[in-house]
């Protein structure tokens, strides 16, 4: 990621320049977008350890929990894809995803075997 330059703009600003400001605008706003939700949805604004130590990690904890939160809301989504009766590779596959997750497409390759 880069910011702008320092000192007076440029009169003449490349194509290239223009679409890496751009490219980095929209980074900047995804994680901007993370730091508010941790703020609203899991109280990151609310932290009042007094020793610096202490503050790095309810920090992440906190952090640690949206992930947790994030894998769960996937987890979950894996019910939804399913039909109501699933099949013998859906129950297989929903199995080993439950038992340790599938790793790489190599385990799924094997399950379809």
């Amino acid at each position: 990621m880069s910011g702008p330059p320092l000192g007076r703009p440029p009169k003449n600003v490349s194509l290239s320049n223009k679409q890496q400001a751009l490219e980095d605008e929209r980074i900047r706003n995804a994680i901007e977008g993370k730091f508010g939700i941790g703020k609203r949805r899991f109280s990151l604004n609310r932290v009042m350890a007094k020793l610096p130590h202490t503050s790095e990690t309810a920090i992440a904890i906190t952090f640690l929990v949206m992930n947790l939160s994030t894998l769960l809301r996937q987890f979950f989504g894996l019910f939804l894809c399913f039909p109501k009766r699933p099949s013998f590779l859906g129950s297989q596959l929903l199995l080993k995803v439950i038992i340790g997750g599938i790793v790489n497409n190599k385990q799924l390759s094997l399950l379809q075997s």
